[in-house]
């Protein structure tokens, strides 16, 4: 029987190809490109479980949300890319099973594909409160085009906001809501924002940025469950010392959890993600892993098994395991650097602040414009920049270099970084 085609856009689907990408993301829509570059001619399919070619994740919470980018500026390439390239793109598919041994996936249809080599790419869905009332239909998470534009529908009847979560997809969704005119909430777990990403100095710095411009920021703030009516709609937040905030609507920016299951089931080496050596393969036979799913030792976590949520991470996994396919010698071996935007605040980060113990603020936070500089044992591991883009682009070479420098000097913003002394 021939097999369907997954979703609404491009050629009839193979019945196997010399690669397989499941997962159209930015790694696996990188990888395929990558493979395109490198002159590699044989078969590819671009699998993705959405019915839009590929787009970029971050202006979701941003651009998107905000209006200021119709999908068309977001989508990664024009539509016509795929098909130009000889790359299938596979729309409206999802991956039930793995057979390393068959080399074939299976799908929720029960169709099977083969394959030569499997690109895992998946990336991960968004974490969700499990308590009593969070199936309601206006408790939204931001990972897809599909949840954000629920959540835009929605806008003209909505005048409060909880956001559950202090990381960058709750921050950047607050900030774009309350230039909107609404009214938010963010509730955090812990005692501060962006606990897992950033020193205290600059979660509090945002705290006060957001509360500045009108949130109301609660922190050590537990959800207990949400509060519904008759029509399956969240009405308010329940918190564990007995509270209930009202809200029209409800974001959940808590983290992924990786996709990965089916790969696991097969017999992957995984734990918080599917594990992969430096050039991307898994410990089954012609499978790789990249992007959000997949966990690496990375030297700038001091060798930890880590997996990165970033374009960055995404996009450089997906060139090496690209050059890994065609025979080419490449480790993956990148800096990790992020950004975000919150109101005029352009956050950029390079490395790793986990670990650190020492760090120095350079800059006034109060001028809007100043840097945090993470060291541990002496050396520069990371860089918060907040408009303070030169530093980010001159601290960028130290962190990849390990560089111990003279801390009064780092300290002094009107001496250029890539002109301070060795420590």
């Amino acid at each position: 029987m021939p097999l369907p085609l997954c979703g609404a856009m491009g050629p009839k689907m193979n019945k196997s190809y010399d690669i397989l990408i499941v997962g159209a993301g930015h790694a696996g829509a990188q990888a395929a490109i990558a493979l395109r570059q490198q002159k590699f001619e044989g078969t590819i399919g671009l699998m993705g479980n959405e019915k839009y070619p590929p787009y970029e994740r971050p202006p979701l919470s941003k651009e998107y949300l905000a209006g200021d980018k119709p999908f068309e500026r977001i989508m990664l390439r024009p539509e016509s890319f795929w098909g130009e390239r000889n790359i299938d793109l596979l729309t409206g598919c999802r991956v039930s099973k793995v057979d390393p041994m068959e080399k074939t996936v299976t799908l929720s249809t029960d169709d099977e594909i083969g394959y030569h080599k499997l690109i895992w790419a998946t990336g991960g869905s968004p974490r969700m409160l499990d308590c009593p009332g969070s199936q309601a239909r206006n408790i939204h998470g931001v990972r897809s085009r599909a949840d954000v534009d629920k959540i835009m529908a929605a806008l003209p009847s909505t005048d409060k906001v909880v956001v559950v979560g202090g990381g960058y997809i709750g921050l950047e969704a607050a900030a774009v809501l309350t230039k909107l005119g609404k009214s938010v909430t963010i509730l955090e777990s812990l005692d501060r924002v962006l606990t897992r990403v950033a020193g205290e100095t600059l979660s509090r710095f945002y705290e006060e940025e957001h509360r500045r411009q009108g949130v109301t920021v609660e922190l050590n703030a537990m959800v207990e469950s949400f509060e519904t009516n008759d029509d399956g709609m969240a009405t308010g937040v329940r918190l564990a010392d007995g509270r209930v905030l009202d809200a029209d609507m409800i974001i959940v920016g808590i983290g992924i959890i990786p996709e990965t299951g089916p790969l696991v089931a097969a017999g992957a080496a995984a734990g918080n993600g599917v594990d992969v050596d430096q050039t991307c393969r898994t410990s089954l036979n012609g499978v790789y892993a990249i992007g959000d799913c997949a966990a690496h030792a990375n030297r700038f976590a001091h060798g930890a098994h880590i997996r990165l949520e970033s374009v960055q991470n995404a996009n450089d996994q997906a060139k090496v395991a690209a050059l890994d396919i065609i025979g080419e010698k490449c480790e993956y071996d990148a800096v990790p650097w992020f950004w975000s935007n919150q109101y005029d605040l352009k956050l950029q980060t390079v490395g790793l602040s986990t670990g650190h113990d020492e760090y120095i603020v350079r800059g006034d936070p109060a001028n809007r414009s100043f840097s945090i500089i993470y060291l541990k044992d002496g050396k520069v591991i990371a860089l918060d920049c907040v408009n303070a883009t030169k530093d980010y682009v001159q601290g960028r070479k130290v962190v990849e270099a390990g560089l111990a420098l003279d801390r009064t000097q780092l300290a002094d913003p009107d001496i250029p970084i890539k002109e301070v002394e060795s420590a």
